[in-house]
């Protein structure tokens, strides 16, 4: 520890306060072009407080151990709580992750169509001195020009030099070529040029480009959209959509507050909540058995392997080790080929032709089996029942047991996302990546909030009838 006081420990905090505040410039930089000014007041006294703690002496030395502890937690789990309980109360799902301002931009973009007899260019992408996107157009008179984002702009035909009807080069500018244009597809496929009147040219890949004209108008008064062919106006929702009177919805649409609707589309939604239901008695059996019969086989085996003059006993416990040996996740796998019902050995070790992971039931009992597998462990009950207690936590968000073995399936009546052995993590994960249009992660993260209730009131009173089996014994 002397070695790093003195100078070199001077040397090595101001290098670290350096990198720290450098970290601080950057982010303050980014949420000043967002304007985010609470955001930039927190990072600032943030960072002003951390140079004050490690750079004086005495009294913050109690500070300097207790900061890092307490970045680190709010970091890795004050944070993603809080951000998953703030996305509960969004509609946070495909087709709305965009502020409202982009969405408005996004369906301008969208309601753009080819012009009937409008004009078609030749285009190339490029860059120009500053190293901005543009492209070089030629139309079909020889007529050449530059499109920004500001406007067309016409240059001289002898800029542009054209081989075999393709743009290959123009004076100032650099055409881009080969593989530059392999990472353009999304700024591309954004790009106009407008023309005025609301008409713009748009690319239709890389080397050709057509005039276009918006089908829908936004109103800013009426806050909404209007179709210009019959007049039908979509009006925000305030749920994050622009929605016409006959249902008819606009995309993309926006992220926003929308309450409670999530818990309320878990409670009234029959293709929520049914499925629901059904996964979280499914967990409950799961949980149950696996920590149960866990407990028992693994006190059998302890009582039995502990007898005196038993045959081959340090072979039978070294094969107790296998499951700890071996990574769980390879287990899973492992295991989902040995009970595959064509070609599993324990089908064709018993001459059977059980369906052990695509029959409902089976399937179910295939991860009971599998993770009394993985998780045996004997011990006594008292002894044990905070171990068993957050056995059952562990089995009730047991997510890679039933995801690798058999992906929550198979299919579960007409639920377009549960399946027969999906628990409710496993569950709330397809509700995220799986569901609707897409991910929906504002009724995946109110699920998540749902789930952390229901172990932390079966831990609380778990652990209180513990109490009650220590005082007995």
């Amino acid at each position: 520890m002397s070695a790093f006081s003195g100078t070199v420990g001077l040397a090595l905090k101001i290098a670290f306060l350096s990198i720290v505040n450098a970290l601080g410039i950057w982010a303050a930089v980014v949420l000043i072009d967002h304007h985010k000014w609470r955001a930039v007041a927190v990072l600032a006294a943030a960072t002003a407080g951390l140079d004050a703690i490690y750079l004086v002496k005495r009294w913050t030395l109690p500070l300097k151990f207790l900061i890092p502890g307490t970045i680190f937690l709010l970091a890795f789990h004050v944070v993603p709580v809080a951000y998953t309980v703030n996305v509960a109360f969004t509609n946070y799902s495909t087709g709305h992750i965009l502020s409202k301002s982009e969405a408005i931009a996004g369906i301008k973009v969208n309601s753009l169509t080819e012009v009937e007899n409008g004009k078609a260019y030749t285009i190339a992408p490029a860059r120009d001195k500053g190293g901005h996107f543009l492209l070089v157009l030629r139309d079909d008179s020889g007529a050449t020009f530059i499109g920004t984002k500001d406007g067309l702009r016409p240059i001289p035909r002898s800029d542009v030099t054209v081989s075999d009807g393709a743009i290959t080069a123009a004076r100032g500018y650099r055409v881009l070529k080969g593989t530059e244009l392999g990472s353009l597809d999304k700024e591309l496929s954004t790009f106009t040029v407008p023309l005025g009147g609301d008409k713009a040219i748009q690319p239709q890949g890389f080397d050709t480009a057509v005039v276009l004209a918006p089908t829908l108008r936004y109103d800013p008064k009426a806050d909404g959209f209007v179709r210009l062919k019959d007049g039908v106006l979509f009006k925000d929702n305030n749920r994050g959509s622009f929605v016409a009177a006959n249902g008819e919805e606009l995309e993309p649409g926006w992220k926003t507050y929308v309450g409670t609707r999530n818990f309320s589309r878990i409670a009234h939604s029959s293709l929520i909540r049914d499925p629901f239901l059904k996964v979280f008695v499914w967990t409950l059996v799961f949980a149950s058995l696996v920590v149960f019969i866990s407990f028992a086989l693994g006190l059998l085996l302890a009582i039995t392997l502990n007898k005196p003059g038993l045959s081959f006993q340090r072979t039978y416990r070294a094969l107790l080790v296998i499951p700890f040996a071996v990574p769980a996740f390879l287990s899973l796998l492992v295991w989902q080929g040995l009970l595959n019902d064509d070609f599993g050995v324990v089908n064709r070790l018993f001459h059977t032709s059980i369906p052990w992971l695509f029959d409902p039931n089976w399937a179910r009992v295939s991860v009971i089996l599998v993770s009394v597998w993985l998780v045996t462990l004997p011990l006594l009950l008292v002894a044990v029942a905070p171990l068993m207690i957050a056995s059952f936590a562990f089995n009730f968000n047991n997510f890679g047991n039933i995801y690798l073995l058999t992906g929550g399936g198979p299919a579960l009546g007409n639920s377009p996302v549960a399946g027969a052995t999906d628990i409710l993590i496993s569950y709330t994960y397809k509700i995220a990546f799986a569901a609707g249009k897409g991910q929906d992660y504002g009724l995946a993260s109110a699920l998540a909030i749902i789930i952390f209730f229901v172990v932390a009131t079966i831990s609380a009173v778990s652990f209180t009838r513990t109490k009650a089996l220590e005082n007995l014994a």
